[in-house]
């Protein structure tokens, strides 16, 4: 849990504060909306960002307005630690590419 938490507050325009249970973190992802990325789409909510995540890193995740929370995402860290570390490095370099 702590491994992913400081990786993905290591990502630009991400916050993931620390889960207080279960096996997930729900990072903000606020600091993208807006943003664009190296195809031309704006960021324009939560569901855009897992998209892109998904799209262009192969990262997995879950918006948080599915769960009644934006502009969040969710993650579980119920995982190796190798394939958080490969995610969270994906997610850190997806962020990075925005503009």
């Amino acid at each position: 849990r702590d491994l992913v938490v400081s990786m993905l507050n290591q990502a630009q325009g991400v916050s993931c504060p620390v889960p207080k249970g279960a096996f997930y973190v729900y990072p903000s992802c606020a600091g993208v909306i807006g943003k664009t990325t190296p195809s031309g789409q704006v960021i324009e909510n939560d569901r855009d960002f897992v998209m892109y995540l998904l799209e262009t890193e192969n990262v997995a995740t879950v918006h948080g307005a599915a769960y009644g929370v934006s502009p969040y995402f969710r993650i579980s860290y119920a995982a190796a630690e190798s394939e958080l570390i490969q995610a969270c490095e994906r997610i850190q370099r997806a962020c990075a590419a925005l503009r």
